[in-house]
């Protein structure tokens, strides 16, 4: 991709439409966005409030699409964005921004600041200043499959492996199965334990399934790095695989970026709709539970919290169904302070877990959560997002605590009743 200040402007102003324009015009500047941030919460430095962080956007748009602002521009009275700025704003874009929505939410206007991020960081790819951190993972998405590198031989293995553990075969490119499932690399890497859960899961609810040689990997790191293309190219591929196997449904894995990019991102990025619907995976769960074909015995007595992953409750409003899901096998479930859409960020999405300079204002960051797993005194914590699941470990051992992290899958997985 050929990179310039001059195209990095012209694709920020490109991305200026109606709804961005009413944004900037409509705040009021009452900071509550800072008040919801937890990078501004855990640090109290100003230049952490997300609408802040679109300062040189903000700035195009009075320059570029307000009569005062045009005019000021003529006379010379306002500051042009220059290369050194967007230089200085690439950490507060990205290594301070997860993108988890908590500060539209809190707006009084109304504005989606995760929106406008978002389309800020059209621009800051095309100028050259978007970390190499994500640069490299959504190269090697492109060039290998997946941005850790992993590739269908990988998963392979890994199906092998549960097969082995089951009993029972996994189907891959099976030509009309109902279910095409999608997993995340972190999900393959480090959290393998997915995929002999779920084949003794859908064996149990007789679900028809199927892997795709060609279409295995969710994680959109185009989505992350802002280039709606690369994000476009990465969906398409799911799309493709789904639509050559004639699926009805296409199971979106325990990853963040990966559901918001697949089920609410997708038809947009390809231009048309699909012939299929996206769930994610504990929506199904929830669906199966609920038709009385996901039967489970025995609770865990932990005491045991469920950590919201943005994207997928706040962002994606599925916030009952892990609930449901989890008052099935567990006895001692209690709710963090701020449960549910009003949850707080584990800190590392959007990109920023894979930002190597930004791990130390990450940590920082995490004490946020620390604070809320402090309040309940718990022994483990349960979500549905492997990135979070990832993040979440790193913080609980950067800060000394006790917690075990696991993921729901599994844990419904183990509670499987019997088979009559």
């Amino acid at each position: 991709m050929t990179t310039s200040l001059q195209g990095g402007i012209n694709r920020m102003m490109e991305q200026i439409d109606g709804p961005i324009a009413t944004f900037f015009s409509s705040c009021v500047h009452c900071g509550l966005c800072a008040d919801a941030c937890l990078f501004y919460t855990e640090t109290q430095n100003p230049k952490y409030t997300p609408i802040h962080k679109l300062e040189p956007m903000r700035r195009l748009w009075q320059q570029e699409f307000t009569f005062w602002g045009k005019l000021m521009s003529r006379l010379g009275l306002s500051k042009p964005v220059t290369d050194a700025e967007l230089a200085a704003w690439e950490p507060l874009v990205y290594d301070s921004c997860t993108m988890c929505g908590r500060c539209s939410l809190a707006c009084p206007v109304g504005n989606d600041i995760v929106y406008m991020v978002r389309k800020m960081r059209e621009g800051m790819v095309v100028s050259g200043h978007a970390p190499d951190d994500i640069k490299g993972a959504t190269q090697r998405a492109i060039e290998l499959g997946g941005p850790m590198g992993i590739t269908f031989a990988t998963l392979q293995a890994h199906i092998k492996h549960a097969e082995k553990e089951t009993g029972l075969t996994i189907p891959v490119d099976q030509i009309g199965a109902d279910y095409m499932m999608v997993l995340s690399s972190a999900e393959i890497a480090d959290f393998s334990e997915i995929i002999p859960a779920v084949t003794r899961i859908f064996d149990h609810a007789k679900v028809s399934w199927t892997f795709a040689s060609d279409g295995f990997e969710g994680t959109n790191s185009g989505m992350q790095l802002g280039s709606s293309d690369l994000a476009a190219e990465l969906v398409g591929r799911l799309v493709k695989a789904a639509e050559r196997l004639k699926v009805k449904y296409v199971i979106s894995p325990e990853c963040g970026h990966a559901y918001t990019a697949l089920r609410w991102e997708g038809p947009n990025l390809i231009g048309r709709p699909y012939p299929f619907k996206v769930v994610h995976i504990i929506e199904l769960l929830d669906e199966l539970r609920a038709a009385g074909r996901l039967r489970t015995e025995g609770m865990d007595d932990t005491r045991l919290t469920f950590h919201d992953p943005c994207q997928m409750v706040r962002r994606g409003g599925v916030v009952e169904q892990p609930r449901k899901l989890l008052k099935q096998v567990a006895s001692n479930f209690v709710e963090m302070p701020n449960p549910g859409v009003q949850n707080w960020c584990c800190g590392g999405g959007g990109g920023v877990s894979a930002i190597e300079r930004a791990e130390p204002l990450r940590q920082v960051a995490f004490k946020r959560k620390k604070s809320q797993l402090d309040a309940i005194n718990v022994n483990t914590i349960v979500t549905s997002c492997s990135n979070c699941r990832n993040v979440l470990q790193d913080g609980l051992e950067h800060y000394h605590m006790p917690q075990q992290v696991v993921g729901l899958t599994e844990l419904i997985a183990e509670h499987l009743a019997e088979k009559k």
